[in-house]
């Protein structure tokens, strides 16, 4: 007769293995979302998923019916708000520029646009997710979808033949 641990520590990573292929993908885009990275190539923010991942599989037996999504969830944005904000940028160097319709937004734009609209939190959650009044996941949410929907300045076109010159 096996130890009963070894058969829960087996359900427990079967269940755990199920949750990740699950949700993996769509995490995954968030963490991409979120360090600005291409989706083929996105290192940090792989690592920021494994993370969060390993977090949530130390965690699983505490969940107790709470959603283990969520709790990801929780964990991704901590994870890089600390890594964006108390760090200097630790999670943000990279050799490569960021890309993508996010890349023009601050670390913190980034995190208040995507919890609150490819992930659907609402503004009171989100801001109790990330420790920060209301009115500021307000205002960062605000300044980052004009910045977003700002369309990119075009050079002037030349006139009568005759080219801008460079300020």
């Amino acid at each position: 007769m096996q130890p009963r641990h070894t058969s829960d520590d087996t359900r427990r990573a079967r269940e755990f293995e199920a949750y990740a292929a699950g949700a993996g993908g769509r995490l995954l885009h968030t963490a991409t979302l979120l360090t600005a990275e291409s989706h083929g190539d996105n290192p940090r923010a792989r690592r920021l998923l494994t993370l969060a991942l390993a977090r949530t599989y130390a965690c699983w037996d505490r969940l107790h019916g709470e959603d283990p999504y969520d709790h990801t969830r929780q964990h991704l944005a901590t994870r890089f708000a600390r890594g964006a904000w108390h760090h200097h940028g630790g999670l943000l160097r990279s050799r490569s520029r960021p890309a993508g319709p996010l890349a023009g937004l601050t670390p913190q734009e980034r995190l208040v646009l995507v919890i609150r609209l490819y992930e659907g939190v609402d503004g009171e959650q989100t801001a109790a997710l990330l420790g920060l009044p209301v009115e500021r996941v307000r205002t960062v949410f605000n300044r980052a979808m004009a910045n977003v929907l700002r369309p990119a300045p075009r050079p002037a076109p030349p006139v009568g033949g005759v080219k801008a010159v460079p300020s």
